[in-house]
């Protein structure tokens, strides 16, 4: 079986091995959205293959939308054009549910691939000439909350919208253009995993147009426009999608697909599929000035600013992603190399019960669009347990410091601020920080070195916490801890001063009292 155009001619052989074809002219969808583009989509990873491009597909499928998706990626690299080019951009859609099913579906929702970065000009030609037409609604954006950092805007700022030549002053720029053909409406819409997304996406663009309108580059209208014309909206978005799993490749060859272009290089994952968790949420404040694809028909949920914040909060805050972080950070310790296979570790279960039941659900925000209970109970009995789902602790432990804030943090302090709770009768929550600077030693329970997941500020913690020893429960001293503690910026709260410090030292102290420690602790808190 051959993914591209040409191979799936062979309908017959697709379906005996059981994969959903898309249901569309894909030729007609392309010249559609060529004459009329509505959808641009940065950042074409993992997420965006399994959930965006499957709600357009959805959409296509049904009739209900005819153009199709511009992807837009970062990098030009021969790996991305091999990957998109020999497969005319299809991809694989595996979903691996929890009772072992699997599910394949050839997304074809991808009407062409463009590349923001490219020394190739007519690239960023085909973009500016996307951004003018006026049929263009929505560009949504999947690129991790890392990429919307702007750096250093001088030289953009310096040289103006025709000579940006970094990712935001080109996506800056590219609004620009729009202004100056006709200044039609558009929402950009930040599909990230972080807190107010859309607050971010703007303020990444005007971070540029503002220093071009204070240079006299641009006018004044432009930043007009920005602000009453185009809308950032903000979403909450769930998902659970892991790098392409080399025994998912292997099903897929099985099955006689040729998978001759997956390449991993620089940790990146290039792969004609993706694979991915079967539940999905997806919540967007309705605020779209020229129009929208219906992609309710697809599941996403539409409302209002105060209900995505609200939805956010409760799983980043309360129903999913605490657990995660204390799930990787103590798999890294114990020497797990699959979340599902934590969940069969009895004291691990208990952990994450414990946050997200006992000390989570008291103060959990509840959306009305989704019901708290009923998603932690999704999350706990079968999202996070499933053995067929390939995501890693050593995955999830990346960038830890900049989680903890808003995983924990706000849930300590709206215990502090609520007289009906005690700030000191939480016992999960300080053992889960506990269990992350122990992990910041960098050596299992069994007293091995391991390394690390990248994090901005492991080097910086790391150097603080130098001296504590394991076997030496008495390094953990006032002087070493205290600065990390306090720091509101660490832990979204000031620990020292919520009073839950000594906690916190204790619990490390019994994690590094020697070899077997760290289940040893786990089972002193939570059970044999």
């Amino acid at each position: 079986m051959t993914l591209n155009d040409t191979g799936l001619l062979e309908r017959s052989a697709w379906a005996a091995a059981h994969y959903a074809l898309p249901q569309y002219d894909r030729a007609a969808m392309r010249a559609a959205t060529a004459a009329a583009p509505t959808w641009v989509h940065f950042g074409a990873g993992n997420i965006f293959k399994a959930f965006q491009a499957n709600c357009a597909q959805q959409l296509l499928d049904a009739g209900l939308m005819q153009s199709g998706i511009i992807a837009v990626e970062r990098s030009d690299t021969p790996e991305k054009r091999a990957s998109y080019d020999g497969h005319d951009a299809l991809t694989v859609l595996v979903t691996l549910k929890s009772d072992g099913g699997v599910d394949k579906r050839v997304i074809g929702s991808i009407a062409e691939v463009r590349y923001l970065l490219s020394p190739d000009e007519n690239e960023y030609a085909r973009l500016r000439a996307v951004f003018t037409a006026p049929s263009l609604q929505l560009v949504s954006f999947t690129i991790t909350e890392k990429g919307y950092r702007t750096g250093d805007p001088a030289a953009d700022l310096a040289a103006g919208c025709d000579g940006a030549t970094s990712y935001w002053g080109r996506v800056a720029a590219l609004l620009h253009a729009r202004f100056q053909a006709n200044a039609a409406p558009l929402a950009m819409v930040s599909m990230d995993n972080c807190s107010r997304n859309g607050d971010t996406l703007k303020n990444a663009v005007l971070t540029f147009a503002r220093g071009w309108a204070d240079a006299g580059l641009v006018s004044g209208a432009f930043l007009n426009y920005l602000e009453t014309k185009v809308s950032f909206p903000w979403t909450m978005i769930d998902k659970i999608t892991p790098a392409p799993d080399a025994a998912v490749a292997a099903l897929l060859r099985a099955d006689g697909l040729d998978l001759a272009s997956a390449v991993t290089g620089s940790g990146t994952h290039i792969a004609p599929f993706v694979n991915a968790e079967e539940s999905e949420y997806l919540v967007v404040e309705d605020d779209f000035p020229n129009g929208r694809p219906p992609l309710e028909h697809a599941g996403v949920l539409f409302t209002d600013r105060g209900t995505v914040s609200r939805a956010e909060r409760m799983k980043v805050c309360t129903c999913l992603n605490p657990l995660h972080t204390a799930l990787a950070v103590s798999g890294c310790l114990l020497g797990y190399r699959r979340i599902s296979e934590e969940m069969r570790d009895p004291q691990l279960s208990a952990l994450v019960r414990g946050i997200g039941y006992d000390e989570g659900l008291p103060v959990v925000t509840d959306p009305g669009v989704i019901d708290p209970r009923a998603f932690l109970d999704t999350v706990v009995n079968r999202r996070i347990p499933n053995p067929f789902l390939p995501d890693t602790p050593q995955r999830i432990a990346t960038d830890t410091s900049q989680k903890v804030p808003i995983r924990f943090g706000v849930t300590l302090r709206s215990y502090a601020e609520r007289p009906d709770l005690d700030v000191q009768s939480l016992t999960c929550i300080p053992l889960a920080l506990a269990l992350w600077l122990r992990y910041l030693l960098a050596v299992d329970d069994e007293g091995r070195s391991f390394p690390c997941s990248s994090d901005p500020l492991l080097g910086t913690l790391q150097e603080k916490l130098r001296g504590v020893r394991l076997g030496v429960p008495e390094s953990v001293t006032e002087a070493r801890l205290r600065p990390i503690l306090s720091d509101s910026a660490v832990f979204g709260v000031d620990l020292v001063a919520l009073g839950l410090a000594d906690k916190v030292s204790a619990m490390l102290r019994e994690l590094l009292a020697g070899k077997g420690a760290v289940r040893a602790t786990l089972r002193k808190y939570l059970g044999a």
